[in-house]
């Protein structure tokens, strides 16, 4: 109920400064319930949220900024320090945790601050949020996704990964990255408990692997990367559901993953941010042996084909393109329309 009504109060706020559906709204802060609270109140307005690292660089908060264009910051004290007095002058600041609202705003709520607002015009093609690729080929492209592509993410995921009101969700990911779209909304939309865990213990193999232990996680999206050095990791003693995505994963990785999580499974989670986190996953069978690791099968209403370089369907065993489609591609890359059509 708390995380409700302070989402809710923000939502209000937020409307009463214009946002609408498909306003893009930029959110900086650091791990914590504000995040969460940020997030969902710029949904709830029927913003899109643009989400800004603090522990970026300047240089790529700034190319960000100036491609978005939002007009309104969702900021704590962490992510004004990144961004600095000059950017923020340029931009409508509002607090997370905001407790007063200007009486002029109020007339927007006549049901009360603390309730769902109700916004004209939000439906499932409307923009959920604005996500920025790594930017390795040049300035980073904005990927615009959809309410109904992250929707239906979550159902798909609910299922194929076992997920309810009594599952521990781990929050590895930052806000900037679209996998953490997927393990917030995965958690909350099912009643579950997630587990945001401090950048102590994100980038310390061992401590997170603790962390995990100690708090009976049963659900953790993380990246194979983190896996570099696992000779110090004991056995867990919890049944856990390791999600590996954002990068390949190796087969000598599975082997030595699968020991440590005896009452557990590895599943192999795959999808271009253009295709909203996730598209395909693979569920490892207990003491995988194989010689490559398969990516599985798409989520309900994608469709996955592999064509030749004529775009034509390409043979059983021939080396072909990945090809995805159905609902939750993305519109498109923001203010880049040749390359949206491409």
């Amino acid at each position: 109920m708390e995380l409700n009504e302070r989402a809710n109060r923000l939502a209000h706020h937020l409307i009463g400064l214009g946002v609408q559906p498909d306003t893009p709204v930029a959110i900086c802060v650091e791990r914590s319930f504000a995040m969460i609270v940020g997030v969902l109140g710029i949904l709830k307005a029927g913003g899109a949220y643009v989400p800004l690292d603090p522990a970026f660089t300047g240089e790529r908060l700034f190319d960000i900024l100036i491609d978005a264009s939002p007009c309104i910051l969702v900021a704590d004290e962490r992510g004004k320090r990144a961004l600095g007095d000059n950017i923020l002058s340029t931009l409508t600041v509002v607090d997370p945790d905001i407790t007063e609202i200007d009486a002029s705003l109020k007339s927007i709520a006549p049901g009360g601050l603390l309730t769902n607002p109700q916004v004209p015009g939000l439906g499932p093609y409307s923009l959920v949020y604005i996500i920025y690729t790594s930017g390795s080929t040049g300035k980073p492209k904005g990927v615009m996704v959809e309410h109904q592509g992250l929707v239906n993410l979550i159902m798909a995921r609910h299922g194929d990964y076992g997920i309810n009101a009594s599952s521990r969700v781990l929050q590895f990911f930052s806000l900037a990255f679209d996998a953490c779209a997927m393990g917030i909304f995965m958690t909350l939309c099912s009643g579950a408990s997630l587990y945001l865990l401090s950048d102590t213990r994100r980038y310390n193999p061992r401590q997170l692997w603790e962390y995990v232990d100690q708090n009976s996680i049963t659900h953790a999206p993380l990246t194979p990367v983190i896996f570099q050095d696992t000779k110090d990791l004991p056995p867990l003693r919890t049944s856990l559901t390791l999600i590996l995505g954002g990068e390949s994963l190796p087969v000598k990785l599975i082997q030595k993953l699968q020991p440590l999580i005896p009452n557990g499974r590895i599943v192999n989670d795959y999808g271009p941010t253009e295709t909203t986190v996730s598209a395909i996953s693979w569920n490892c069978p207990p003491e995988f042996c194989g010689d490559i690791v398969p990516i599985g099968r798409p989520i309900a209403n994608k469709t996955i084909y592999i064509l030749n370089e004529h775009q034509q369907p390409a043979p059983i065993g021939a080396i072909g393109e990945l090809y995805i489609g159905g609902v939750g591609v993305a519109r498109g890359y923001l203010n880049r329309p040749e390359m949206t059509s491409k």
